[in-house]
């Protein structure tokens, strides 16, 4: 029996994790393929007039295997893959591009839906039923519907091509940094806090070797800043950002390339200016333009600030004998005394009160006060050892299932995510979620944070709050499904609760006493908290910065050339590199979700400032009326009405740019 086509009867419909065999999703894909063509092909082929639901509900329900089956196998393959998953990802990625441009390219489905998108105001549909249409036509059109002939073909050539180079981008840079690590003998831990020797000693256990650094962040972020060995710095920080760049198997320049030629003949084709024209259209922003204003008035101050800060760094670093200049390998660790020095912080004296189980029960217990939720942690088993699983209720009803898996380890890719197994909708019977929140925290006993893992802890939990408390008929429309420049609204919302004094003070506990982060030290952490944001802000908003660049002209025949050709144009300081460069900018490569939107960090920051500041202005953090507010506008209301309608309800304007350049301490700068 094939466990991924069975009915899943356990509890909350959970799929059977201890039953599934890689040897079972091939299968599972081709009668899950079989069947949405079928269902498709009724649809194309019905011969009553369009209507609603024999069109669009019916198109909403066509694919119910395939996604349930997607949805297990794209989680499994990013967060523990194995060669029989990545074969499978090369092999599948051109068959479901394929089945993508045949639905879009079909000619009788595309005549019913416009059909009903010419009748749209005598078909008395409801607000979200108008929206779900008229994304529905969006998207076929977007797809090439009204293309014929040889402009049809070619764009299913391109989009299939596309698809095979953004899983080759991915599988390349997981295997990058699954086998890069530097072996430290006893005396390169000098100068490591005890919570970075342990990770480094498990790191290299996993390995069957002594202490070892990897190019994973939490590891080796501290190493940069701890490390008194400039030279052991220097290796592993040009390792870090050399990933895809090596000139060997997983060199992904070329790849590239490819991928950005690609896309600006799938723009022409669609009749587009340039590939950023035809992304950014239905997003917030519109237009390049937009985009390029509001980073270029965040890059001036933050590129001062920066430039400030550059000059105190190499100040301290010639106070220690060394020539100079100061180098990228160079500033986290003279940034980390100089933030010892001047705010009296210290990373390590940090981390035993910021437990992953203490900043677990903080994110619950926002989400218990703003929303009602409450979290209790279920057996398992899931689909690694490392995961751990609640079951999300309020009032005693059911909400969703939450899933969280922190570890780094060699079959996860980098970063952090959210995504759903299982997404929220209530078109044939009412589906709760089940939402996966993905991190690669180095591993110990405890786990212990830095603040800037705890605040990534709580990023990801703000997607998964917007999953879970998604309240729409339609599955298309459910979640995260919204504009890409939104979608991060409601994460880097919650990050705001991280640091309000009464949560830390109730949660910050020192992971073997107990006892509270002292009062001192609370007040220093959160005086510091715009500390080294104008170098935070330059190594982002000029990756932004290149990416739009890469998508808004000719696409070039050199992305590393136009690269350096961009920062050039900036003035980047020197010390100072990108935060993603392209042979390992996952966000732009890997898939179409953020190429022309990586800025979209920055334009929700424009918003969640504003957002927490409608909670400071009510003078309470857990304010139940604006709570209310943020869940029926924002958290629930997925993609039912455009971004900014929703804002706009929520908060009863747009904001501008001021809230942000505050929260990141460079209005003054500016």
């Amino acid at each position: 029996m094939n466990a991924l086509l069975d009915g899943w009867t356990g509890d909350f419909a959970l799929p059977p994790f201890d039953r599934i065999r890689d040897e079972d999703f091939g299968p599972a894909f081709d009668a899950a393929l079989a069947e949405a063509r079928a269902n498709i092909a009724a649809i194309a082929a019905n011969p009553d007039a369009p209507d609603f639901a024999n069109t669009i509900a019916a198109l909403e329900l066509a694919e119910g295997l395939l996604d349930r089956v997607s949805g297990v196998f794209y989680n499994l393959a990013g967060a523990d893959s194995t060669p029989a998953r990545e074969a499978l990802q090369r092999e599948l990625a051109p068959k479901l591009s394929a089945f993508s441009s045949e639905v879009t390219n079909n000619k009788a489905l595309f005549a019913r839906i416009e059909a009903l998108w010419q009748a749209r105001d005598a078909l008395n549909l409801t607000a979200e039923e108008a929206r779900v249409l008229e994304l529905y036509r969006q998207m076929f059109v977007r797809s090439g519907a009204q293309l014929e002939g040889a402009s049809a073909d070619r764009l299913t050539e391109v989009k299939a091509r596309l698809a095979v180079l953004g899983t080759s981008f991915s599988q390349n840079l997981l295997a990058e940094e699954r086998d890069w690590f530097m072996e430290l003998a006893e005396a390169d831990l000098e100068g490591l806090p005890d919570f970075a020797v342990a990770a480094a000693r498990a790191a290299g256990a996993e390995r069957g070797l002594g202490a070892v650094v990897t190019t994973n962040r939490s590891l080796i972020v501290p190493f940069l800043q701890f490390s008194p060995r400039r030279a052991l710095r220097q290796r592993a920080y040009e390792a870090w950002v050399a990933r895809g760049a090596n000139g060997n198997a997983q060199d992904n320049r070329a790849i590239a390339a490819e991928i950005l030629k690609l896309r600006e003949e799938r723009a022409a084709l669609l009749g587009y200016a340039s590939f950023a024209d035809y992304k950014l259209e239905p997003e917030m922003a519109r237009t390049p333009a937009a985009v390029r204003d509001l980073l270029m008035r965040v890059w001036e101050p933050a590129r001062k600030k920066a430039l400030a800060d550059a000059a105190v760094l190499e100040a301290m670093l010639r106070a220690d004998g060394i020539a100079g200049p100061l180098e990228a390998w160079d500033w986290r660790y003279y940034s980390e005394k100089r933030r010892k020095a001047e705010h009296d912080l210290d990373e390590a004296a940090l981390k035993p009160y910021l437990s992953l189980d203490a900043m677990l029960a903080a994110q619950f217990d926002c989400a218990n006060r703003l929303f009602g939720l409450s979290f209790r942690e279920l057996p398992g088993p899931f689909y690694h050892p490392d995961v751990r699983g609640w079951e999300v209720t309020r009032g005693g009803a059911h909400v969703a299932v939450f899933l969280g898996d922190y570890f780094a380890r060699g079959s996860k890719r980098s970063g952090a995510w959210c995504s759903a197994m299982r997404s929220q909708r209530k078109l044939g019977g009412d589906v709760r979620p089940i939402v996966v929140n993905v991190c690669n925290f180095a591993k110990g006993d405890p786990c212990l944070l830095s603040y800037d893992d705890a605040r990534t802890l709580f990023h990801e939990f703000g997607h998964a709050l917007h999953q879970m408390l998604s309240d729409v008929t339609f599955g298309f429309i459910s979640g995260t499904s919204v504009a890409r420049d939104f979608v991060e609204l409601p994460s880097q919302l919650y990050e705001h609760w991280l640091e309000v004094p009464e949560v830390l003070e109730k949660h910050a506990l020192h992971h073997e006493t107990g006892a509270p982060m002292p009062a001192d030290l609370l007040k220093r952490l959160l005086d510091a908290a715009t500390y080294d944001q104008g170098f935070a802000t330059v190594e982002f908003v000029a990756s932004a910065l290149v990416d739009l660049a890469f998508h808004e002209g000719p696409a070039p025949a050199d992305p590393m050339q136009k690269q350096a050709e961009v920062l050039e144009s900036l003035g980047m300081p020197r010390a100072i590199r990108m935060r993603h460069a392209t042979p390992h900018f996952a966000h732009v490569f890997s898939g179409d979700g953020y190429s022309s939107g990586y800025y979209s960090y920055m334009w929700s920051e424009v918003m969640d400032a504003d957002a927490f500041a409608a909670f400071e202005e009510a003078g309470d953090p857990f304010d139940p009326e604006t709570a209310a507010r943020l869940e029926r506008f924002i958290l629930s209301a997925g993609g039912s009405q455009p971004p900014e309608a929703l804002y706009t309800r929520f908060r009863g304007r747009m904001p501008g740019v001021e809230p942000l350049l505050k929260g990141r301490g460079l209005l003054d700068v500016a």
